[in-house]
C-alpha cells in the first residue's frame, strides 16, 4: 500500500523492521496522520513520518501501519 500525506492511520502491530525499538510498543493502537510519506522515493521499506495523537511526530516503518477510513 502507498501512503499519502494527510491520510489517517493506526499503528496496529509491532514492526518486523530492524529500526523498531522496544519503546515503540507503546504506539501500538495509536491513531495519527501521515506527515511525510516520502513519495519521491516511494520505497515500501522506507520509514515514513507520522504524527501520532498525543505522542508527537515519529518516523515509523510501514509494516506497522494501516490506513483508517476517515
Amino acid at each position: 500500500m502507498t501512503f499519502r500525506k494527510g491520510q489517517h492511520i493506526e499503528v496496529f502491530q509491532r514492526s518486523e523492521d530492524e529500526s523498531w525499538e522496544d519503546y515503540m510498543d507503546e504506539y501500538i493502537g495509536c491513531h495519527g496522520i501521515i506527515v511525510d510519506p516520502d513519495t519521491s522515493v516511494n520505497d515500501p521499506d522506507a520509514l515514513i513520518e507520522v504524527s501520532l495523537e498525543g505522542k508527537g511526530t515519529h518516523r515509523l516503518p510501514q509494516d506497522c501501519l494501516r490506513a483508517l477510513n476517515h
